[in-house]
């Protein structure tokens, strides 16, 4: 991404890093990429309506900063404890 960014403002003179980039996905978006995480599991694990949590991720409702906070907290808490694990294999 980097170096596709820098070669399209190459005649700019502008240089791009990892650090000028930032993505913003929404919640639908979100569900597309990562559909290994199930939402009706993650509304069960945050305490939300599952039913609610749906119509976000199909895009019928948008849901309030709260409810952003909230189910991004719950898939960042998540990601973290993935992160944590060690996985053993069996001889």
């Amino acid at each position: 991404m980097v170096e596709a960014l820098n070669l399209y403002f190459e005649d700019d003179g502008q240089k791009v890093n990892s650090k000028n980039i930032h993505f913003e996905i929404d919640l639908c978006q979100f569900f597309q990429h990562y559909r290994v995480l199930n939402a009706k599991f993650l509304a069960e694990r945050i305490g939300m309506n599952a039913t609610l949590l749906s119509q976000y991720v199909q895009g019928r409702k948008k849901p309030s900063v709260a409810q952003t906070e909230k189910i991004l907290s719950g898939i960042n808490q998540i990601g973290k404890e993935l992160s944590e694990l060690s996985l053993v294999t069996k001889d």
